[in-house]
């Protein structure tokens, strides 16, 4: 007998009076259910975003003169970060700051990894890109736990809003109001 295909797709119902990083959330939030593929959210993502922080570090950055000696601390990730936190700015000010904050933290391991590559380590790219295939596998595997594997297919957007959503959770368990 042939194996039918059921559609998963299931019918999100949001109110009306909620603001835009709410109707996100809670689109995020309908299709992230299952305790295992939250917990895979809360350390894949954290996870992507280094490694896209480590590949872009990794990529020259061109010599600027008009930086003078400031010029060592400009490259391709200070450009991931400005555009995250200008994004995020718009959507949540508190999120925008907590994410410019674990940014932070995160260029700071990407320096120590860029100086790990300088003494003889492996290069930052494949350290960057390996971190970012394992986190986006897991983020895979989450998927397919939960069975809703296509829902950034549904909606782009919702992969930009996945790391203020992540921090969503802690800033509500600190109390703190996004």
């Amino acid at each position: 007998m042939a194996k039918q295909h059921l559609n998963t797709k299931k019918t999100i119902r949001i109110p009306e009076n909620l603001r835009p990083v709410e109707v996100y959330f809670s689109r995020l939030n309908a299709s992230h259910q299952n305790p295992t593929n939250l917990l895979l959210h809360f350390v894949c993502v954290p996870l992507m975003l280094l490694g896209i922080l480590a590949i872009t570090w990794a990529i020259p950055f061109p010599y600027l003169k008009f930086l003078g000696r400031y010029n060592v601390m400009f490259n391709w990730a200070s450009f991931v970060i400005a555009f995250s936190v200008y994004y995020t700015l718009k959507i949540s000010p508190n999120l925008s700051y907590t994410l410019l904050l674990v940014l932070f933290a995160l260029s700071y391991g990407v320096s120590k990894l860029a100086a790990w590559d300088i003494a003889g380590g492996p290069p930052l790219i494949w350290v960057g890109t390996a971190i970012l295939a394992i986190a986006w596998f897991g983020q895979y595997i989450g998927g397919k736990i939960e069975g809703r594997e296509i829902s950034f297919q549904e909606d782009k957007k919702l992969v930009l809003y996945t790391p203020i959503w992540v921090l969503h959770f802690l800033a509500k368990r600190i109390g703190l109001k996004y």
